[in-house]
């Protein structure tokens, strides 16, 4: 009895291509002294928390941006802040339980990067608060 078998090439899963340094589309992090952090180039479809925990920005992201919490919650200014599309219901649910909320607050895993965000700065606020994650209670 023969037996075949079949292969087909390995795909690679994780491979991101990132912008040749000048070409991509620049994000400033800043503290929430209003310290320069880090500035990364990114491409366009990034989201912020992505690139944020690809660079080590500290933004934390406990739900891994599925909008069901608020500890990615970043600062925009106003000129950049009007550029994006208005948030959903969603993310304005958990905005709603940010620490420091602002008028152009956003959370991190639903700003897409465009063309037009070439520039903007993203500042973290001084604190975040993450009520229910996996079930537990916060013991602070």
């Amino acid at each position: 009895m023969t037996r075949n078998i079949h292969s087909s090439p390995s795909v690679r899963h994780g491979d991101i291509t990132r912008p040749e340094p000048g070409t991509g589309i620049k994000i400033h992090f800043k503290d929430a002294k209003g310290a320069l952090v880090k500035t990364i180039e990114a491409n366009e479809g990034d989201d912020l928390l992505s690139i944020a925990h690809e660079h080590d920005i500290d933004l934390e992201g406990a739900c891994e941006g599925s909008v069901a919490c608020s500890t990615c919650h970043v600062i925009l200014t106003p000129e950049y802040y009007d550029l994006l599309p208005e948030p959903d219901d969603d993310e304005n649910d958990m905005l709603d339980m940010a620490f420091a909320l602002t008028d152009t607050s956003r959370l991190g895993c639903q700003v897409k990067l465009t063309r037009a965000l070439d520039g903007m700065t993203a500042t973290l606020p001084s604190a975040t608060r993450n009520m229910f994650v996996d079930g537990k209670k916060s013991t602070h």
